[in-house]
């Protein structure tokens, strides 16, 4: 299985990436998931990333695509196939991985786009909770904490993030539809393309990208 997952912040790539992984085996690889491990680590990757993620932007293409080529090169990315959940989100970056995967011998089976309202989008992430310490996600409705305000996983107090921030997620939502959205063309031209409803309950949005 090797699966592009598209769609703005919120609308449940990650829970998808990881039933698809305990399913299929799959790896799900998040650019965020990495771009934070960096920014954690305090390089000076993870400072440059940083500096745009906390407004809201996109991390420039050719940061993107050169760290994305060092994790698809990996051995168990061959082996296991892959899940990409926030890459590409442009077109130079879609463009970019059809190069790096030619490069690789590898080929995309589909790219999937979950289509859900902004305003369930922005109720979504402004009830996420996430703890600076373990990385662990909350949400005040769907998944709350068993103790207000402190991480199940390591006891370290949850914190909004700064990109969950109701400003922060209006000017994500603009990034998507600006550089994001064509990519549901690019895709669609290329017979590659399955939409989704991202509003439905986990299971349901599953199996509709399994689904034949």
């Amino acid at each position: 299985m090797r699966l592009i997952l598209i769609g703005p912040p919120g609308v449940g790539k990650g829970t998808q990436a990881t039933l698809l992984k305990e399913r299929t085996g799959a790896l799900p690889i998040s650019s965020g998931d990495l771009f934070r491990a960096e920014m954690c680590a305090g390089t000076e990757l993870g400072n440059l990333a940083k500096s745009y993620v906390e407004r809201g932007q996109l991390v420039p293409d050719e940061v993107t695509i050169g760290m994305m080529r060092r994790r698809l090169a990996k051995p168990d990315v061959r082996e296991r196939g892959f899940i990409l959940d926030g890459f590409p989100r442009t077109l130079g970056q879609a463009e970019g991985l059809d190069h790096l995967l030619s490069e690789l011998g590898l080929e995309l089976g589909q790219a999937v786009l979950f289509e859900v309202p902004e305003d369930v989008v922005v109720a979504r992430l402004g009830g996420r909770l996430t703890c600076p310490s373990c990385g662990e996600v909350f949400h005040r409705v769907n998944r709350p904490p068993k103790v207000d305000g402190v991480c199940d996983r390591c006891g370290s107090a949850l914190a909004v993030r700064k990109d969950d921030q109701p400003e922060t997620i209006r000017e994500r939502m603009r990034v998507f539809r600006e550089a994001t959205a064509p990519l549901a063309d690019y895709y669609e031209r290329l017979g590659l393309l399955r939409r989704v409803n991202g509003s439905g309950a986990p299971e349901a949005v599953y199996q509709e990208i399994v689904r034949p």
